[in-house]
């Protein structure tokens, strides 16, 4: 008996002190950092960007696309021939019968900001009133890209994955910020692109983070492929793309831009 109650008394010794050395251990490891340096990170230092003067300017950074005068960053879609559109009065104008516009430059991740405004003479309703689009990859005349509406959404009824500020066909807007017709409005828009195994596959989906006259529209929403017009969305791989203006087909007035810029971010 004496033999078996020492051994059961080295058996309770040889577990307790590797039991009481892991709480020592666990203890030590997640005791909280007494010195506020422990925290404190000094690199890599973000670089200097000096912001423009009111919200809507390019900051010293960005990549002016259009600045009221001409149109010498663009292309029409079709042809890569320069961009036809009607510049005047510090603005463009679409050119319905000019087609699509795209950037000569292509980019991958970047923050855009643009202004555009609906005629306020502007006629007909849902999809066929003041209706064009900003598509934040475009790689050629054949893509449908990616597509945030641009319409009029002031006192107009459409499908909500339809109206301004939607992800086209994907994801209707948080809210309806849109002024009235003949008034600007702006978008803000975060791209985050898509990017592809080397067999094409995709690896990471895009996503879009988009304010609406100051208003948040989508916040960081995914996308399940390019915006097509006609059935269900679906990813096709590319690098870098342009970034594409819309000439829509219907027959209202067509609508302006103005204060056009990019900060990549890559």
């Amino acid at each position: 008996m004496k033999q078996s109650l020492k051994t059961f008394a080295l058996l309770a010794l040889a577990t307790a002190v590797p039991a009481a050395w892991a709480q020592s251990s666990t203890a030590t490891n997640t005791a909280e950092p007494t010195d506020p340096k422990a925290t404190e990170q000094w690199e890599p230092v973000p670089k200097i960007v000096t912001p423009g003067q009111q919200d809507s300017a390019p900051p010293s950074d960005a990549i002016v696309l259009f600045d009221g005068h001409d149109l010498s960053k663009w292309e029409t879609v079709k042809d890569q021939s320069p961009a036809s559109w009607k510049v005047h009065d510090g603005i463009v104008t679409v050119d319905k019968s000019g087609g699509n516009i795209q950037t000569r430059q292509h980019f991958k991740n970047y923050q855009l900001h643009l202004e555009w405004r609906v005629p306020k003479d502007v006629q007909g309703e849902g999809q066929a009133r003041g209706n064009s689009g900003v598509f934040l990859a475009s790689t050629g005349p054949g893509d449908e890209g990616y597509e945030v509406q641009i319409l009029d959404s002031y006192q107009n009824k459409t499908y909500v994955n339809g109206q301004a500020a939607s992800i086209y066909k994907q994801t209707p807007p948080l809210a309806n910020a849109m002024r009235p017709p003949g008034e600007w409005q702006s978008y803000d828009i975060v791209w985050t692109a898509p990017t592809f195994a080397a067999d094409g596959s995709l690896k990471t989906p895009a996503y879009v983070t988009l304010f609406h006259n100051g208003v948040l529209m989508q916040n960081h929403t995914q996308l399940a492929g390019e915006t097509l017009y006609i059935g269900k969305p679906k990813y096709k791989a590319y690098a870098e793309a342009a970034i594409k203006l819309q000439a829509h087909g219907d027959k209202s007035p067509p609508i302006s831009f103005r204060n056009i810029w990019v900060r990549p971010l890559d």
